[in-house]
């Protein structure tokens, strides 16, 4: 969104007709939307907003459910923010340790803002971007005196009126639209400066969850986050924030369950073993984390191969921090062996999984017969220099 568009959104007029627009879903419902709208003499500024908005609004829902419908958003910032309810788990540490008065900086659209704002929390939000800014001040005027936003740099702000930080550091290029990723070297504010204001105050910082490790300063609770299976975030935690004994978390988030494993430090992974009943794929926020060796042996498993992260088992249990399959079938990963399995099996549907082998697994799915009324899992893996297929089940988790 351009300034121009914002500018004649945020009146009356502009927003009474956003909040009046029926759903947009297809290309032929926003080109019949554009052309009745450019009918009644609403400018181009006008129609292009109060469109990008009403079809935003509709992708955001997953983030922020009902509240999406009185918000706005970027194509950017709703990409790049938080997801309401982990904003709302990040705030509670905030209020927890007594940090009434928090900024945040990098605020973007105004997610992790409204987290903290939602508990009662203090906040300055500040964003680098004018456009993105006036959209979270939009986003947050409903808090009040509550809440301030500003535009300008992180490393510009006053901090002698807050408690504590949050920081996101801008990790894509500049841009209301598609963005690309760049180097840590190149965020804003750099990776350094933001270790260095987190070592003088209290402070989370999220980041990608694929952040080299070894750039993670040992003195900080390093947390990943996961929900419904996407790794989405890693979010590192300074002074009175970071959890004592706790350098290692992994929080896993399933529909309104969360669950979380944490550790001192990275534990030591369990030993390989045969292939036995039950195949168990780690959630992604555990193996960040590194906390495979934990669960395996919560689960009396072990690994496939020691390099792989998948895990093995002949004992009946699963785990929130798992998914779990029940093993039909080991095989080589070849496709005529493979076939005559799906053939004895009667599989029709088949959804494929890999680690450790260089398989794309839309193309090898062509290649495979899939017949019949059943369907299962099927994996494709190695144990040492064999690559292995494992055809499952999956186990549903007991409430």
């Amino acid at each position: 969104m351009e300034m121009a568009e914002l500018t004649a959104l945020l009146t009356p007029r502009g927003l009474q007709l956003l909040d009046a627009l029926p759903p947009i879903e297809t290309a032929d419902d926003v080109a019949r939307t554009v052309s009745r709208l450019r009918k009644d003499g609403h400018s181009p500024d006008l129609v292009s907003a109060v469109v990008t908005q009403s079809r935003l609004r509709r992708r955001a829902e997953a983030k922020f459910g009902p509240f999406a419908a009185r918000m706005l958003f970027t194509r950017a910032g709703l990409e790049q923010a938080t997801r309401l309810g982990i904003a709302a788990r990040h705030a509670v540490r905030f209020r927890d340790a007594g940090l009434n008065r928090v900024a945040d900086l990098g605020c973007g659209i105004g997610g992790d803002a409204l987290g903290l704002a939602g508990l009662g929390l203090s906040v300055a939000a500040v964003d680098a971007d004018e456009v993105t800014a006036a959209i979270a001040a939009y986003n947050l005027a409903p808090f009040g005196d509550a809440t301030t936003v500003r535009h300008g740099t992180a490393e510009t702000t006053d901090l002698s009126d807050v408690d504590a930080v949050w920081l996101d550091p801008a990790r894509r290029t500049a841009g209301h639209g598609e963005t690309t990723r760049t180097r840590p070297e190149d965020w804003s504010p750099s990776l350094d400066w933001t270790f260095d204001l987190a070592r003088r105050m209290p402070a989370g910082i999220k980041l990608g969850p694929g952040l080299d490790r070894a750039a993670i300063p040992t003195e900080f609770e390093a947390q990943w986050v996961s929900a419904d299976g996407s790794t989405l975030e890693l979010v590192l935690w300074s002074g009175p924030l970071a959890r004592d004994g706790i350098r290692r978390a992994a929080l896993v988030i399933r529909g309104d369950e969360a669950h979380e494993l944490t550790a001192p430090a990275d534990t030591p992974d369990a030993p390989a073993r045969d292939l036995g009943a039950y195949l168990h794929e780690p959630d992604g926020a555990v193996i960040r984390a590194r906390l495979i060796g934990d669960v395996a042996r919560s689960l009396e498993a072990g690994m496939v191969d020691e390099h792989i992260a998948y895990l093995t088992s002949d004992a009946a249990l699963t785990s929130p921090f798992v998914s779990t399959f029940r093993v039909r079938e080991e095989m080589p990963a070849k496709v005529p062996a493979i076939n005559a399995a799906l053939r004895r099996h009667g599989i029709g549907r088949l959804e494929i999984k890999k680690r450790g082998v260089d398989v794309d697994p839309a193309q090898f799915r062509r290649k495979l017969q899939l017949r019949g009324d059943d369907e299962a899992t099927l994996f494709l893996t190695r144990v040492g220099t064999r690559r292995i297929a494992v055809l499952a089940d999956r186990v549903s988790r007991r409430p």
